[in-house]
């Protein structure tokens, strides 16, 4: 098939690399003229594993190419929007860019094709797509909505891909439904992952309550690491045991410093301010964020009992991006963390192995360390924010040997507690 996919991002241009793979022929559409050229020439804006790999490859192949125009949406079979619907102050998703893009798409369509929505919008948006387009569109172009919305985790994203639990479909047209499977095929066959063939409506509300779901799981940890700080209980050892009931499993169970990333923010706010439009208060949610946002807090308040008065203290921070294995720092925890640490007076080195040039454009007045050592040399505390696999094999005798005070906030709960107690450390976890 020929595909177009308009929007680069994690969504946009994994998924478009691994359509490639398949054998369909894609074309990418952005909007910032360095950023295409350097797609072209297989430089990789972004972190993920095994993404510039599987770019290059398509590339060198002729079935993927970058552009800044609309041309390939004359002659695309399907259209896919995976653009950003960033949140507004309100919290209400900001569908600008959506509806823009919208617009050129109905403006260059020809013959029939399938326009697909694979960013994540409120209920109710891709009729609002239908109408924009069939405002704009020729006399004679023949086209059919549809929403696939996507659920890979960064960091992870091509094997999220490529594995899917399940693949959504929402259209109100026989033929874009038939069409969208036979394109899927190659990933519902490999994995027998179930197809969700349903109304736009369904398809754009399963998105936001997976997202919002496993937000409430993360908060719930949270909490139930607040309540066994209080109790002396084992945080880790009782979400374990409720973890093996199938009915709640393990996944997002993790107590730690909050949740953050291009997702479980914005939508779980987008589902509120969705809710509260159709007369509904979605109080749950609306915990489930006071949660994280004490989670955070929490950290700091952890760093404030270990060493009494933060002023004129040097915090090491392991660890800015929201998780490991991207560079992404879209409502990272680390963000605010620092800020409050700062405004307590403390001096922040901070270290990570992928996301530190687009932390420098976000968090200032902090120091940067070239590794994990030189963050932790002479600070009186060292917090683990962000659970890189070269955190866990740190020398520890090494990092003693070069902290002011060996004191360890371990906001992941990686680190074995006994070990580190034992080399002289004092260690704080979350829960434990």
């Amino acid at each position: 098939m020929k595909i177009t996919f308009i929007g680069h991002g994690y969504v946009g241009l994994v998924s478009a690399s691994i359509f490639a793979d398949f054998g369909n022929d894609i074309t990418v559409i952005g909007h910032t003229p360095t950023t295409v050229q350097n797609l072209n020439n297989g430089i990789v804006h972004i972190y993920e594993p095994g993404l510039t790999e599987l770019v290059n490859k398509n590339i060198k192949a002729k079935r993927l190419r970058f552009v800044l125009d609309y041309d390939s949406v004359k002659d695309a079979d399907i259209v896919f929007m995976a653009v950003g619907t960033p949140p507004k102050e309100s919290g209400e998703a900001d569908l600008s860019t959506v509806l823009e893009v919208a617009q050129k798409i109905g403006e260059n369509l020809s013959g029939y094709t399938v326009v697909v929505t694979k960013s994540t919008v409120p209920i109710g948006t891709n009729k609002k797509i239908k109408a924009i387009i069939e405002k704009v569109k020729g006399s004679k172009v023949e086209f059919d909505v549809a929403s696939c919305p996507e659920f890979l985790r960064q960091g992870s994203a091509i094997s999220d891909t490529l594995n899917p639990d399940r693949i959504v479909i929402g259209t109100e047209s026989k033929k874009a439904q038939e069409m969208l499977v036979e394109l899927h095929k190659p990933l519902a066959e490999s994995t027998n992952c179930p197809y969700v063939l349903t109304n736009l409506e369904t398809a754009e509300m399963i998105k936001y309550a997976a997202n919002s779901f496993l937000a409430m799981k993360i908060s719930f940890a949270n909490s139930i690491a607040m309540l066994s700080e209080l109790t002396g209980a084992d945080a880790l050892r009782a979400l374990e045991g409720i973890g093996f009931d199938k009915r709640i499993g393990t996944y997002f169970l993790q107590p730690g410093p909050g949740y953050g990333g291009s997702c479980f923010p914005k939508d779980v706010k987008a589902l509120i301010s969705i809710a509260q439009g159709y007369g509904y208060d979605f109080k749950l949610l609306k915990e489930v964020e006071e949660v994280n946002h004490a989670a955070k807090k929490a950290i700091v308040e952890k760093a404030q009992k270990l060493l009494g008065s933060l002023e004129g203290k040097k915090i090491g921070i392991l660890g800015l991006a929201f998780k490991p294995n991207t560079d992404d720092m879209r409502f990272a925890p680390s963000i605010e963390i620092t800020a409050w640490l700062k405004e307590k007076g403390a001096r922040i080195c901070a270290y990570d192995p992928q996301s530190m040039e687009k932390a420098k454009k976000i968090i200032d007045k902090i120091d940067f360390a070239s590794d994990p050592y030189n963050a932790a040399k002479d600070a009186d505390l060292l917090i683990l924010l962000t659970e890189w696999n070269e955190f866990k094999k740190l020398d520890f005798k090494k990092i003693k040997s070069l902290m002011k005070n060996p004191v360890i906030l371990d906001a992941r709960n990686v680190y074995d507690r006994d070990n580190l107690e034992a080399l002289g450390f004092e260690y704080k976890g979350v829960g434990r």
